[in-house]
């Protein structure tokens, strides 16, 4: 698929997944185009785990109550952030900023590849969700998984989800209003 394309089909799916595994190869190209994103400095601070193994799949799916596609998923991949960063740049980390690159760049992979995904934060902050998936991978306590995805090849055809014209979100030279 041609670029934006991809941009284009890219959507959070909460769907079925169908019952067919993600091969290895296809998970590291998708991490790796995580790696391959910006990052503040090129301080390249993103982690990542796959999660592949059927036994640790099971147990992340059995936290979600809700959301199809985190239980169904055959594969997870979570993005780990220092929970106390090094300032790289006058004072600042961007650690939060590196993640979120690398999530959008693996997000377009997983659509350019025919699976879907649900980028999952918020989720992890409550009930300490992030901290016992952390627990499960074996994650230093000095790290936070910050975004996990969940993988599969959709069941269901979902298209992107509207979005507001250019011209209510994006103006040359100056903010406009009205």
């Amino acid at each position: 698929m041609e670029v934006f394309e991809v941009i284009a089909k890219r959507h959070s799916y909460r769907g079925p997944y169908l019952d067919r595994n993600i091969p290895r190869e296809d998970l590291r190209l998708i991490v790796q185009a995580g790696i391959q994103a910006p990052s503040g400095t090129n301080a390249q601070t993103t982690e990542f785990v796959i999660v592949d193994d059927a036994e640790l799949v099971a147990q992340i799916a059995a936290l979600h109550p809700t959301n199809t596609a985190m239980r169904q998923a055959k594969a997870y991949i979570a993005c780990l952030i220092d929970l106390r960063p090094e300032a790289v740049y006058e004072g600042y980390s961007f650690q939060v900023e590196d993640c979120a690159a690398a999530a959008e760049n693996m997000l377009l992979a997983i659509t350019a590849l025919g699976y879907a995904t649900v980028w999952v934060d918020g989720w992890l902050r409550i009930k300490s969700n992030g901290k016992k998936i952390g627990e499960m991978l074996g994650i230093p306590q000095n790290k936070l998984v910050r975004i996990i995805l969940p993988l599969g090849v959709p069941a269901e055809h979902w298209a992107q989800r509207e979005k507001k014209q250019f011209e209510q979100r994006a103006w040359y030279n100056r903010y406009q209003t009205g």
